[in-house]
């Protein structure tokens, strides 16, 4: 692990000088975010990490970056038709190595091309057991416990505390102005579940202002999103980070994991707002499916990014685990006879042929 600090403090320095150069932009009109989505089309894919990546960290740092895996497994996400991916990042990772990190996004983005597909990324992320990650070999896998090492990204820590957010305004700066006019990049997430108070976190919303203040200080030509965790109103929605993400988003972004006739009911409730829409999540078998959902997104051209590729370290693929009386994760003790996410086994064999026949004649691809 590198610790290279002059040199990064100094490049810091002309980094923020540069993007606060001019004045930052302003949200997108609605006029432009929708000719921003004609000019896309129909937007579909997955939220994708490595199936021998156990988190964000594992995924990216140099001991354990796996692009042999990534390339071979956007394969798979290509074959479907998908032309989306959407990955989560490390502060940890970019803070220790900035230049090496932005090394392994970019052949990460070039595998991407190459395979017809862009990137979504998201930088912070309530979500995740793993809340005192550290860099380095990464914790073994818990069978039976769905995403047991996933990380908390920056953390609680970090998002109730602004004295520690230098280094997080560094990496957002350094990443989208390096990046603001690749094509490759389809939009940046800024805060996943903002929403998500659990393990600690008191209030997103003056963590989400700073990160939208220092992504449009960038200028960047992709629209910035933050998600809805959970339909409007229903337990462990907060709705001051719920206005905060309608009021600043370019492109209107949400999660659904429910059943098909409460995700129309979700995206009509969006609908006045005026502005693309993009799911970033959802399927979760069997109340979410890609039989009910997909042809519902198609019909309101909505964005379509489901949970997971392929099954791996990160066990997508069991259900969300039931927790004892002190809040810890119940690990199943048996496979699923119904896949809870993921679509593929990690040597491309699809978990159900059908399905993946169904994904291809939504998408328009042939079968293979």
């Amino acid at each position: 692990m590198k610790k290279i600090l002059y040199p990064v403090l100094f490049s810091a320095a002309v980094l923020l000088a540069s993007c606060t150069e001019q004045q930052p932009d302003t949200r997108w009109s609605a006029d432009k975010a929708n000719d921003w989505a004609a000019d896309k089309g129909w937007i579909v894919g997955c939220d994708y990490v490595p199936s021998t990546a156990i988190n964000q960290i594992e995924m990216w740092q140099a001991e354990s970056y796996d692009p042999e895996t990534i390339d071979r497994e956007l394969g798979y996400a290509e074959s479907l038709g998908f032309n989306t991916v959407r990955i989560f990042f490390s502060n940890l990772v970019y803070t220790d190595d900035p230049q090496g990190f932005k090394d392994r996004f970019s052949g990460f983005l070039e595998m991407c091309d190459n395979h017809g597909i862009r990137a979504l990324p998201t930088f912070w992320t309530n979500g995740g057991k793993c809340i005192d990650p550290k860099l380095g070999k990464q914790p073994d896998a818990i069978k039976g416990d769905h995403n047991s090492q996933w990380v908390m990204t920056p953390g609680a820590d970090y998002v109730n505390d602004p004295s520690k957010w230098d280094e997080l305004e560094i990496m957002v700066k350094d990443i989208i102005s390096t990046y603001k006019d690749d094509d490759r990049i389809l939009m940046w997430c800024l805060y996943n579940e903002p929403e998500n108070h659990r393990r600690g976190v008191t209030n997103s919303v003056p963590l989400m202002e700073a990160t939208f203040r220092w992504a449009r200080e960038c200028h960047p030509s992709q629209p910035l999103t933050a998600p809805l965790w959970r339909e409007v109103g229903v337990p462990g929605t907060s709705l001051p980070e719920v206005t905060f993400a309608l009021e600043n988003s370019d492109v209107i972004s949400f999660h659904c994991y429910s059943s098909g006739a409460v995700l129309e009911k979700f995206i009509k409730s969006l609908l006045p707002y005026g502005r693309p829409m993009v799911c970033t999540e959802y399927m979760r078998r069997p109340t979410s499916t890609f039989e009910e959902a997909m042809p519902i997104f198609r019909k309101y051209n909505v964005g379509a990014i489901n949970f997971g590729l392929t099954a791996g370290k990160c066990n997508f693929h069991y259900p969300w685990n039931k927790t004892d009386k002190d809040g810890k994760s119940i690990p199943w003790t048996e496979e699923p006879d119904v896949w809870f996410h993921d679509i593929f086994y990690a040597d491309g064999t699809p978990w159900n042929p059908e399905e993946v026949e169904f994904i291809r004649k939504m998408t328009g691809v042939r079968e293979q």
